[in-house]
């Protein structure tokens, strides 16, 4: 049993069974034993890889979008660059470095990393060292400063904690965890979920059928651009996407909290209405493989290649992990959104396939 797992055993006899959004915040985040809390999660000797760290070609054009988005946003002479879970500092230091082609763009900005993990703080701060644009650190979006502001996040909604429900014979519960023989175990909350809480259009189900919920967006009062990329769906759907992931291989959730990685799938469609819920609009998703293409990809790997001889089979091999379209490779599994926050903003932004 791991330490945490021995925290939440003692936490459920006292207090009863965790909902699953309480879990996972846990098993993320313990200040003492939750998984971001203590190591660097990413590369071959961790337990997953990022878009960023398979090819500096994704970054750099994430900071071809920024600056699109920067000229859609009136090309204003301050601008927050916000980062939602910057990983090492990679996507960003990628984006800074193609940031430099438009002098005008590069000098506006102020980079915000918004991050909880102190391990990979300590690694943001040495990738972006010498970036030469001022960098500040949030464990939240409360204390970046407002004004005119760009977000981007690459792998950062499916880390949210997520509520789960099942349908049973007798209406919706909560699904909990808790113990069974003194081992973590998942189970059904006692009460029943009122309707209004499950999405209209899954409220109809069969029995054993599982819907997710995240919680709703913090609302930002300011003139943004953002653009997210993650896996999942496109529509709302019922289904059980809960996962844990330990040396890039799947694993039991209830297994080793605060030892494995924990993510949910993102419902775009969900992630949308919270969105206007917040006072912001969100683009139609699109592929990852089209938006690379959309942001100049093949240009871009053309050029390396061309700079770079020596390293063309690696610049070749990543690039095609990253658009591979098969339904479980990153090109196709892995959906990006352009939010913005009005329409007339949106649709000045650069169109993403």
């Amino acid at each position: 049993m791991s330490a945490l797992a021995a925290e939440l055993a003692a936490l459920i006899r006292t207090e009863g069974p965790l909902p699953v959004d309480r879990f996972m915040a846990l098993a993320l985040g313990h200040p003492r034993h939750g998984y971001y809390m203590t190591r660097d999660p990413l590369g071959a000797a961790g337990d997953f890889v990022t878009a960023p760290e398979i090819s500096q070609v994704f970054g750099e054009l994430i900071g071809v979008w920024a600056a699109s988005a920067w000229e859609a946003l009136g090309r204003p002479p301050a601008v927050n660059l916000v980062e939602l879970g910057p990983g090492r500092g990679t996507l960003m230091a990628d984006l800074l470095r193609a940031a430099r082609a438009l002098p005008a763009f590069a000098a506006a900005l102020s980079v915000h990393l918004v991050e909880t993990s102190p391990v990979l703080a300590a690694r943001q701060r040495e990738t972006l060292a010498s970036a030469g644009v001022p960098c500040a650190w949030h464990r939240d979006l409360s204390t970046v400063p407002p004004g005119p502001a760009i977000f981007v996040a690459n792998e950062f909604l499916d880390a949210l904690p997520v509520r789960q429900f099942v349908m049973t014979p007798n209406g919706w519960r909560e699904r909990v965890v808790g113990l069974t023989d003194g081992a973590l175990a998942f189970g059904l909350a006692r009460d029943p979920v009122p309707m209004e809480v499950i999405p209209p259009g899954l409220r109809q189900a069969s029995p054993g059928a599982v819907v997710e919920i995240c919680p709703a967006l913090a609302h930002r009062e300011a003139p943004l651009a953002a653009l997210f990329v993650d896996y999942g769906h496109v529509q709302s759907a019922h289904g059980d996407t809960l996962q844990a992931v330990q040396a890039h291989r799947f694993a039991d959730p209830l297994a080793a909290p605060g030892e494995a990685d924990l993510t949910a799938h993102v419902d775009f469609e969900a992630f949308a209405a919270a969105l206007a819920g917040a006072g912001l609009v969100a683009g139609a998703p699109v592929t990852q493989r089209a938006l690379l293409f959309a942001l100049g990809l093949r240009e871009r790997a053309e050029r390396l290649a061309g700079r770079r001889p020596e390293a063309f089979e690696s610049l070749r091999a990543g690039v095609e992990r990253l658009i591979d379209p098969a339904p479980a490779g990153m090109g196709s599994l892995f959906k990006a959104v352009a939010v913005a926050s009005s329409t007339a903003l949106l649709q000045a932004m650069p169109a993403l396939d």
